[in-house]
């Protein structure tokens, strides 16, 4: 089989599998610490995907715009390093492993901690590295050799080491404070672990008996449930509905407890009725107004979501339960005044759903003030810089803000609290090593029980990937990293604190960049849910379509920030796109069995260029600089349009088109020879600049390209060369295809057959009647014209002909040659009368006052945009008939 010889038709099956392999046994994805400190260094380290996902389509977009960046830089000769790794998720995997237990009928407190672990990482191994397989699918070309875990030992001592430093400069304490606690998975949360929707609720307002007798105060709350708890009332103390009542005391009902009315600033006198019930073991307002004024805590709700015995009668009861049979008994006993339907806001487990429980507990807190500033710094200097740069306000809004991060959770799996305390002297100590006794008095010790939260071993995966805290030749040469690409819902989850921990323990940056980009959606805007049966699985679009045809939809029309609607229509216009490469491809490697590709790349001396050519290579160099420009500012989606629309658009439809000619003619040698360069060296640059967005076909391709070596993601990345770029062949060439289609929309809207030979007559001036008149075979040719005849402007008009304007050119088809006049104006006749018809009817449901008033504004609309398409195919169809009877 000859090099040039490929399969007729394209089939990623047959190529995408043997061409990674083939990547990966050539060790292209592999890179070491480069000493030339002239030699550009990139690094992008890849949000490491969790243990328990597969592949989301979320996940193809992420990875794909970081392989873009990545095979293009690498293509430049940089020091390429792309670093992958999976994050341990300790919510997630325990839950998975927890209910694969109970399939067994076994729980996690059968098996105990140190049993649950070892299953855990059993489970780790055997589905863990499922994610990694499935982004091999897509391409992603990262330095497999390098792969991190979160929990590995390398990352696990770094891990060790940041949190042993934040506890002896303060930065790490444990506390009570009020919580985010998911009842669901029995372990606090973050701020940022939880979501926030709208929900429409009731507002109900109470009735709480002044213990004087003289009368009552309304408090009005959305969770009737923790008055159970209430320890007070509070009113802003500038309301003066309630300046004589600060002081006194009210009788909780149900509970029958006397509990005092406050004054804080806090309470906003315009919410329900201006008084607050204080429950402050259940509400993080209600948390700090308590300490303020010294009210108790009393929990009402336990840590499984059911009531506690301090709920008296309605322990044991769920929430949900507990607030109907509140509910009902205040409305019994006379104390509920009011019930309003009301819309808030109620925070639910980003993982689980579950709504969360305020509760107040024993936790471990990282400080943020004096992390925060640094890294607030970091981006207003433009150290860090968010693209789009919208989201720098988002990011400094949330910073200068940020609340202390409870960083501990009630779990096993993880990395453990390396916290110890004695049994003897109670002393507390924080240890980089396992403790086996006290260092003070030689006790013996007991490890605290919780783990961290996973996006603290997460935040430092910029320096923990590369061997920190020792001194690595990758942490020389490669941190700060290049860019870090991820989706803006993380940005507080993840990109905050990488750059603050970075800040701390680095002294520098993690990254100078960080490139957003949107989330997929459901065609109607809606999110994508897998449950809901909305998402999209980008493995079986791999299957169906090659890879390829997903990283090129995906990409497609993609602003960097903005959500991205998913269209299944833009996967068949992708499979379309690669298709059209393969054959076009195929066709040029046909004419190329007898065609020796230069080396060295030196041009050819007895090569003849003629307009076409100059035009190509005009274009394709234009091409290069403007999609380098473009990936320079991470604008994918605008090169990824460029390249396509220069490979169909110019490369396939008019230049091979013209190639044909003297491909095909034996007079020719020169001309021949030419073609077959020019075509060779366009093929060669376009599939170059490809291949970032499509890396499996332009390999599959370029494999079988004349003087092709080795692999094409290793080749050069073209550039623009100054000595090709030529705007006069440019310029001359648009006349020219402005020309051929006019001829060719002409005959469209007369129906010709595309195979029917017509005749043309064009008249032209100045500059445009040598470039026509000099070219005047290739637009016959393109045209698909059985003669064509160029006169001077100012000679008469042909009678009876279909005409086009182009600048400085009229084109004329006379009709006589190209339809039967007489039938074609017979049935242009009877489409006027129908579209009379239609036109009469819309304008006579418009002026009918009462369908315009009643009728919904959509409606009335749509019968408007008729009327005026109506009109518009009448115009055009009275146009040419007044050309067929001129």
């Amino acid at each position: 089989m000859a090099k040039t010889d490929i399969s007729t038709t394209y089939s990623p099956k047959e190529i995408e599998e043997s061409t990674y392999q083939f990547w990966l046994d050539r060790g292209y994805f592999h890179a070491e610490p480069d000493p030339d400190l002239e030699r550009e260094h990139f690094t992008i380290l890849m949000p490491p995907p969790n243990i328990t996902g597969t592949l989301h389509i979320g996940h193809a977009l992420d990875f794909t715009i970081q392989d873009i960046l990545i095979r293009w830089k690498r293509m430049q000769g940089a020091n390429v390093c792309w670093i992958p790794g999976t994050d341990h998720a300790s919510i997630a995997t325990e839950a998975k492993v927890v209910a694969s237990l109970a399939t067994e009928g076994i729980s996690k407190a059968d098996v105990g901690r140190e049993r649950f672990l070892e299953i855990a990482w059993e489970w780790k191994e055997k589905y863990g590295g499922e994610i990694v397989e499935q982004q091999k699918k897509l391409g992603a070309s990262c330095d497999w050799e390098r792969k991190r875990f979160t929990m590995d030992p390398v990352c696990s001592k770094a891990v060790r080491e940041v949190f042993v430093r934040l506890f002896e400069k303060g930065l790490i304490y444990r506390g009570d404070r009020m919580v985010n606690w998911c009842p669901n998975c029995g372990t606090s949360l973050s701020d940022v672990e939880v979501e926030h929707e709208d929900l429409e609720s009731a507002l109900w307002h109470l009735r709480y008996p002044l213990t004087d007798g003289s009368g009552h105060v309304v408090v009005a709350t959305t969770r009737p449930e923790t008055m159970l708890g209430d320890t007070g009332v509070a009113v802003n103390p500038k309301d003066p509905r309630y300046s004589e009542l600060v002081g006194k005391t009210v009788i909780l009902p149900i509970m029958d407890r006397e509990i005092p009315i406050v004054a804080d600033d806090h309470v906003d006198p315009k919410f329900g009725t201006g008084a607050v019930k204080i429950t402050p073991a259940h509400d993080p307002d209600d948390f700090e107004i308590g300490e303020r004024h010294g009210l108790p805590l009393v929990t009402v709700i336990g840590p499984d979501g059911i009531m506690t015995e301090e709920a008296g009668k309605f322990a044991g009861m769920t929430r949900e339960e507990c607030r109907s049979a509140v509910v009902e008994e205040l409305k019994t006993e006379g104390f509920l005044e009011e019930i309003e339907t009301y819309e808030h806001a109620v925070g639910h487990c980003q993982r689980c759903g579950t709504t969360v429980e305020p509760m107040v507990s024993r936790q471990w807190f990282v400080k943020m003030k004096p992390l925060a500033e640094p890294a607030i710094r970091a981006v207003k200097d433009g150290s860090v810089r968010f693209v789009p740069e919208r989201f720098t306000k988002t990011y400094l809004n949330w910073m200068e803000n940020v609340r202390d991060w409870c960083i501990s959770r009630q779990l096993w799996w993880g990395h453990r609290i390396p916290v110890w305390y004695c049994e003897g002297c109670d002393h507390m100590f924080a240890s980089r090593e396992d403790a086996a006794q006290c260092p003070q008095c030689g006790g013996p010790v007991r490890q605290d029980p919780d783990v961290l939260d996973t996006w603290f071993s997460s935040a430092l995966w910029s320096f923990s990937t590369m061997g920190w805290p020792e001194e690595t030749l990758e942490l020389k040469h490669w941190h700060p990293t290049s860019v870090l690409v991820t989706g803006y819902d993380i940005i507080f989850f993840w990109v905050a604190r990488m750059i603050f921990m970075s800040l701390e323990f680095m002294g520098e940056k993690p990254f100078s960049d960080v490139l957003l980009h949107g989330l997929i959606r459901n065609p109607d805007g809606s999110k994508m849910s897998r449950s809901k049966g909305t998402g999209v699985n980008p493995l079986q679009i791999i299957d169906e379509y090659g890879a390829d045809t997903l990283r090129f939809t995906l990409i497609t029309g993609n602003t960097p920030g903005n959500d991205i609607r998913w269209r299944p229509e833009k996967v068949e216009a992708s499979r379309n796109f690669c298709n059209k490469i393969w054959n076009a491809s195929r066709f040029v490697m046909m004419n190329l069995e007898d065609f020796a590709a230069p080396q060295g790349g030196d041009e050819p001396e007895d090569l003849e260029f003629d307009l076409a050519d100059r035009w190509i290579m005009s274009r394709l160099n234009r091409v290069a600089a403007e999609i380098t420009e473009l990936l320079g500012r991470y604008d994918m989606g605008e090169a990824a349009r460029t390249i396509y629309e220069f490979v169909w658009g110019e490369y396939c439809d008019w230049y091979i088109e013209l190639a044909k000619r003297r491909l095909y003619s034996d007079d020719d040698p020169a001309g021949r020879r030419t073609a077959q360069y020019v075509l060779w060296k366009v093929l060669d640059g376009s599939l170059k600049l490809l291949h970032p967005f499509m890396p499996f076909i332009t390999e599959g391709i370029w494999q079988h390209l004349p003087g092709s070596e080795e692999s094409i993601m290793i080749e050069a990345w073209p550039t623009m060369d100054e000595a090709w770029v030529d705007a006069e062949a440019e310029a001359h060439m648009t006349t020219l295809m402005e020309t051929v289609r006019a001829i060719r929309n002409i005959r469209a809207e007369f129906n010709v057959a595309p195979g029917k030979k017509v005749d043309a007559i064009f008249q032209a001036e100045g500059e445009a009647f040598d470039i026509l008149s000099g070219n005047i075979d290739m637009v016959v040719h393109l045209a698909g014209l059985a003669g064509a005849s160029v006169e001077q402007v100012f000679q008469s008009k042909p009678e009876k002909a279909a005409a086009a304007v182009v600048p400085g050119i009229e084109v004329y088809l006379p009709l006589a040659g190209m339809v039967d006049i007489d039938k074609e104006t017979e049935r242009l006749r009877r489409e006027e009368e129908n579209l009379l018809r239609e036109v009469k009817m819309a304008r006579g449901k418009l002026s009918n006052e009462g369908f315009v008033t009643k009728a919904p504004a959509h409606v009335v609309q749509k019968q408007r945009d008729r009327l005026s398409e109506y009109e518009e195919k009448l115009a055009k169809i009275r146009t040419r008939i007044a050309q067929l009877e001129g």
